[in-house]
């Protein structure tokens, strides 16, 4: 028999009104059912519990138990019972016995009981093989099996997506952020005691799931973190190289591995389960020979008024000497200042120049910063940036007031 938490108890309400012909009737009925809340007998919960009816639902991540009984039906003393039960996974098969000794006699009527608990790691189909050996009186030696067979379930969704910030500019020792959206695709609500991210070697990472509220640190989903059947919630994490990773670009720039996550829940009357992912990967970002960054931006500008940015310009090539000619191309909501197609001269490997740029808005609301080409006059090789920024475009009344 499967060991599982009870159920609240629940009824069919069923009454009338007073003038109908069964009068009180159903509603003293109800009253005196001892499974009713007393006060509230038309609530379909009650306040008894019910024992499981049958195997129900088991998912990964959850604790399996089940009891073993041995039972002695005939009228003789049978010796040497060995009792025996593996889970049979399409993987792999496992012993479950707490002991593996075997039973002097077992006398009739009497009965072996044993508990087996498992922590459940693979979906599919488990087969729970028990058997059973003994020796009868006269010396036979006998045998037999039993098997119960059950599926078991995913019970969360994980979906991750990783987005590169550019914290320092100079390398590309970048902060990770790590956006994990979590699906319940269960039947029944879920109390979400612990979702967190163990990161790699090279990595801090920092909770980005919760506020601070008068001094005090509140979820951001608030204080039932409840999770109801086909709800998805977002956890967000950032990851930072640690410092002795850090000052060492080039072995930063190739790790893919961020950590994995840990995933803790309760559902009915306290059943635990807990999830971990396999180490989660990511796709080294990568910059080509030349790399334009932001050092500075306003957030907020004023509609068709000039403004100034710093961009930041490397050689990535660890051998190649560069020799860049910049072009600005105006798009429909963004306009350069300046000259278009100057020399910005040589740049040497590993190396950085900044660069002051003018430009302006003639589109209100969120535009992006785009048209920027460089051209690399040794290899005729042009490289084109878009989508460089985005700056909100308010009308001058508008930021004044």
């Amino acid at each position: 028999m499967r060991l599982t938490k009870p159920t609240l108890f629940t009824n069919i309400p069923v009454t009338c009104e007073e003038r109908d012909l069964p009068g009180n009737l159903f509603n003293q009925l109800m009253k005196d059912d001892p499974s009713t809340v007393k006060g509230a007998e038309t609530l379909m919960l009650g306040e008894m519990l019910t024992l499981p009816q049958n195997f129900g639902n088991i998912f990964l991540g959850e604790t399996f138990s089940s009891y073993i009984s041995v039972h002695n039906d005939s009228n003789q003393v049978v010796k040497d019972i060995l009792v025996k039960a593996d889970l049979q996974t399409s993987s792999q098969r496992l012993n479950l016995s707490a002991s593996s000794a075997a039973v002097a006699e077992l006398k009739p009527d009497c009965c072996i009981d044993d508990v087996i608990h498992h922590e459940v790691k693979e979906i599919g189909t488990h087969i729970l093989v028990c058997a059973v050996s003994y020796t009868t009186q006269t010396g036979e030696k006998m045998y037999f099996r039993k098997f119960f067979k059950f599926q078991v379930l995913k019970p969360l969704d994980v979906k991750t997506k990783f987005y590169n910030a550019e914290s320092d500019l100079s390398s590309v020792t970048d902060e990770v952020f790590l956006e994990a959206q979590i699906q319940n695709i269960t039947t029944s609500p879920m109390f979400m005691e612990k979702v967190s991210l163990e990161p790699s070697m090279m990595y801090n990472v920092a909770e980005l799931n919760t506020v601070d509220t008068a001094g005090e640190s509140e979820s951001t989903f608030g204080a039932r973190t409840y999770l109801q059947p086909m709800d998805t919630r977002q956890y967000l994490y950032c990851l930072k190289p640690k410092q002795e990773f850090a000052e060492k670009a080039g072995v930063i720039k190739g790790v893919t591995v961020i950590g994995k996550l840990d995933i803790v829940w309760k559902t009915n009357l306290g059943e635990r389960g807990r999830l971990q992912t396999s180490q989660l990967q990511r796709m080294a970002p990568g910059y080509g020979d030349v790399r334009l960054s932001l050092e500075t931006i306003p957030d907020t500008v004023n509609l068709e008024e000039p403004f100034d940015i710093t961009c930041k310009i490397t050689n990535c090539s660890s051998e190649r000497t560069m020799d860049l000619v910049l072009e600005m191309c105006n798009t429909n909501s963004i306009h350069w200042c300046g000259v278009s197609g100057r020399q910005l001269g040589k740049l040497h490997p590993s190396s950085s120049l900044h660069l002051a740029l003018t430009l302006l808005s003639s589109v209100q609301g969120l535009q992006s910063v785009s048209g920027l080409r460089l051209t690399d006059t040794f290899l005729k090789r042009t490289y084109e940036y878009d989508d460089i920024a985005q700056v909100c475009v308010v009308s001058s009344e508008i930021k004044q007031s």
